[in-house]
């Protein structure tokens, strides 16, 4: 009996530690191995470093690695990351604004700065390029930095409904009606068959109608509008 009862006593002990082979229950009785304990942002990480290993140049891989970092508080090693990924796509707008973000996360006022104009600079060569950063920058709650961009894409693209319409929306979230409506109402001007655009003009106390049917050149123009160069509408 003695016997017995120092077995389930060992037993009972292997149990609540986990299990003497290094196993353990999930929440619905699955055992798993110890090492599947690792948290999520260390498996991310070793998912990453396997795509960087098969593809070093790999620009998103890199982006996400500095995000997991930048997330840690590993500055450094996040800001490494970054940099890669824009070495291996020049263009890479989240990173770009995540190196601004990180700045200002350590209180680095004057090379976030630096750093952002140079960054909208090299976006100037087009209001495509100036959107994206814009709303890179908006995303991570840099909105000073994000209203010049949006304002250089306009000075580029003025007739663009989608640059207007961003900038009106961009207002809105600021509570500034007075700017909010003078771009939402260019919008709608260049491409009166908006709804949502009509109702937030609505809600502003400007009262716009949407016709009742497109041109049947709408879409002759709307080519020829990318053709001129103008940024497309669908853009995201």
């Amino acid at each position: 009996m003695k016997m017995i009862f120092k077995i389930l006593m060992i037993a009972a002990i292997c149990a609540i530690l986990g299990g003497c082979n290094g196993k353990q229950k999930s929440a619905t009785g699955e055992k798993i191995n110890d090492k599947e304990l690792t948290s999520q942002s260390d498996r991310q990480k070793q998912q990453l470093l396997k795509q960087i290993d098969r593809k070093y140049e790999n620009a998103k891989a890199h982006y996400e690695l500095g995000r997991l970092y930048h997330r840690e508080g590993l500055w450094d090693k996040a800001e490494w990351e970054y940099n890669k990924a824009i070495a291996f796509d020049p263009a890479h707008h989240e990173s770009q604004a995540s190196i601004v973000k990180l700045l200002v996360d350590k209180a680095d006022k004057q090379r976030s700065d630096v750093i952002a104009d140079m960054y909208i600079g090299q976006a100037s060569v087009s209001a495509k390029n100036s959107l994206l950063l814009g709303r890179a920058f908006q995303d991570r709650g840099l909105d000073e930095y994000a209203l010049t961009s949006f304002m250089q894409a306009h000075r580029l693209a003025p007739n663009s409904v989608v640059i207007n319409k961003q900038l009106g929306y961009f207002y809105l979230l600021k509570q500034d009606n007075a700017n909010a409506e003078v771009y939402l109402r260019r919008a709608f001007e260049l491409n009166p068959y908006q709804p949502e655009v009509a109702g937030q003009l609505g809600k502003l106390g400007v009262q716009v109608e949407i016709p009742r049917k497109a041109p049947k050149d709408l879409k002759k123009l709307e080519k020829q509008k990318k053709i001129a160069g103008q940024p497309d509408d669908e853009l995201k």
